[in-house]
């Protein structure tokens, strides 16, 4: 399945998208590695114009919906720029473990780099409809409930629920009202 098969066509609507580590390594269990996602999330809403309508962030891969002009490319650069952070990071940290383990599970074909933190593509799926953006809001913020982490959606931490209760999450988000 190449990454052709996954593409942004109309720009006007809200897309679902994943983006997962390579390999499902629990990278982003660690609060370090997260806020690197957080703080991408707010660059690309206050620096990009991306609107962030949600979001939640696993041990292994991050969920959101968002929309903006030439949005394949910034969630790209996004990508990149979060992994050459979350290495540093674990270069800082002395962290051989993990860095190892990453370089490992490269692809061979990655020439270029040392390290593959991301597996490939973000697999966004186009919201044309507001019952579309309100189920992915839902499995959104219920992920680590399903997954057994939490009992209530509200009670994780790497999550855009608290905005849509009413009270205020770990960066700002756009609330969806259709």
């Amino acid at each position: 399945m190449g990454r052709s098969r996954y593409k942004i066509y109309a720009e006007h609507y809200p897309y679902f998208i994943t983006s997962t580590i390579k390999d499902g390594l629990p990278l982003l269990s660690n609060p370090k590695l997260a806020k690197t996602v957080l703080d991408s999330l707010t660059f690309l809403q206050t620096e990009r114009k991306v609107l962030i309508y949600g979001y939640v962030i696993m041990e292994n891969h991050f969920h959101a919906i968002v929309k903006g002009e030439d949005l394949a490319k910034k969630l790209r650069l996004a990508k990149s720029f979060m992994a050459r952070e979350i290495i540093d990071i674990l270069r800082a940290d002395k962290n051989a473990r993990l860095l190892s383990q990453i370089a490992f599970r490269k692809l061979k074909h990655k020439l270029k780099c040392d390290y593959q933190v991301w597996a490939e593509g973000f697999h966004p799926k186009q919201l044309s409809n507001n019952e579309m953006v309100a189920q992915k809001l839902e499995y959104i913020h219920f992920n680590p409930v399903v997954r057994g982490f939490v009992e209530r959606p509200e009670h994780w931490r790497y999550s855009s629920v608290r905005d849509y209760l009413g009270g205020e999450g770990l960066i700002p988000i756009t609330i969806y009202s259709g």
